[in-house]
């Protein structure tokens, strides 16, 4: 579980319901708005918020259950109203959606923290540490392995990056916890400038001088990597184990010597690489578009017959009243209100058997989600082992082959 406060609830609605980036979206709930769509009940909470001085009148949380986990929608909103008692959200204004990517499902929710009768927003003290509380409980009562960060002596992750660091990374196709681990590795056997340098090269990156006296690190396509941040360590402690770096190149040779080295030959071997892998992973994600699309076809064809049963089974349950006289002696009588209990009970059940179809449904689509997802994964992991292989195959020439690389560019990786 994560959650954070926020304003912006109209934006928020826009991010929630992106069929974009998602395989599927469904709005499980909406309890409390006069509205009955996300975005007007978001337009609706932003109005409210304007008649107090709340800056983030929103409260989001979002419940990812492990890869492996297929979650009954109930299961998910049971968790939900646990969430909302531990964060004293009892009563306020709630959506609920749940979006499936890549055959797996989570779910969104957001509060409106802003109390109708006081106008005034609900305080959320230590928020983060009874969610991640709630979480360990929701662990162990499934049954599932708990993940480092909840486990006993802090069991910290060290892989844990910002978006920055994503980025750079996933911008030339590698995994950045490989990136962050290869330098984490590099710093703690190293203990000078040189034995640095050593085992960064083992791993691909090279040393450079770069502004302010400070040492940087560059992979083969020529960008800057900062020591303080992939290392997880100070800037003063950089300075004090590798010193002012006086006998690097700057960044600039150092690009130089790369590109001169073994740019061509790695550019050449690794766009034939993604290239080839494109292709392998070109029919799975034609098959997870198609299926996609015919699942997102089953779920409209469904709300729409369900749509239509409803609204014939409240013209049947309207029918049973009589009109005029009739109506006046059913309720002397208390036929009417009989009535209006039978009717209600009707709808309720007709309710729980629309609901149960679309689990059914969502469950049946899920598990044909799961199996293709299960193909992309290994393939992914085989172009990830292949990369890696390649990568250190660039390491033994650049090591064995220095002042010849820039000629020869036919040698085998």
């Amino acid at each position: 579980m994560k959650g954070s406060q926020r304003g912006g609830p109209r934006a928020l609605a826009l991010h929630l319901m992106n069929m974009k980036d998602n395989d599927h979206v469904t709005i499980a709930e909406i309890r409390g708005f006069c509205s009955e769509d996300l975005f007007s009940a978001m337009a609706e909470t932003h109005a409210v918020a304007n008649g107090t001085r709340c800056r983030q009148p929103v409260f989001s949380l979002s419940l990812n259950p492990p890869k492996d986990k297929e979650l009954a929608s109930e299961i998910l909103v049971a968790a939900i109203d646990r969430a909302e008692a531990a964060l004293g959200l009892g009563g306020q204004p709630r959506a609920i959606v749940i979006h499936e990517k890549h055959g797996r499902k989570h779910a969104h929710v957001v509060w409106s923290r802003i109390n109708a009768d006081t106008m005034t927003a609900v305080n959320l003290p230590f928020f983060k540490f009874r969610l991640k509380e709630l979480s360990k409980q929701l662990y162990l009562e499934h049954g599932w392995d708990l993940p480092q960060g909840h486990r006993a002596n802090g069991g910290k992750n060290p892989l844990n990056f910002t978006l920055d660091e994503w980025q750079q990374a996933k911008r030339h196709d590698l995994d950045p916890r490989e990136i962050k681990q290869a330098f984490q590795d590099a710093w703690r056997r190293s203990d000078n400038l040189t034995t640095l340098r050593h085992a960064l090269e083992e791993q691909g990156y090279f040393l450079a001088k770069g502004d302010s006296r400070t040492v940087v690190a560059l992979d083969i396509h020529g960008k800057v990597y900062s020591l303080a941040r992939w290392c997880q360590t100070r800037s003063k402690h950089i300075a004090e184990k590798l010193g002012p770096g006086t006998n690097l190149p700057s960044v600039d040779e150092a690009r130089k010597a790369i590109r001169n080295g073994v740019a061509k030959n790695v550019i050449a071997r690794r766009a034939e690489q993604a290239q080839r892998h494109e292709i392998e992973r070109k029919p799975l994600k034609d098959a997870a578009h198609t299926m996609r699309a015919i699942h997102r076809k089953e779920r409209e064809s469904m709300a729409k017959r369900q749509t239509e049963r409803w609204r014939k089974e409240s013209v049947a349950r309207a029918g049973k009243f009589r009109r005029g006289l009739g109506i006046v002696m059913d309720a002397l009588t208390g036929r009417l209100f009989a009535l209006r209990k039978e009717n209600e009970l009707e709808a309720h059940s007709a309710w729980l058997r629309d609901r149960a179809q679309r689990e059914q449904l969502f469950s049946l689509q899920f598990k044909e989600r799961e199996a293709l997802q299960k193909q992309i994964d290994r393939v992914s992991e085989r172009h990830r082992l292949e990369r890696l292989r390649t990568a250190r195959r660039i390491m033994a020439f650049v090591q064995t082959r220095p002042r010849k690389a820039e000629a020869d560019y036919g040698y085998d990786l």
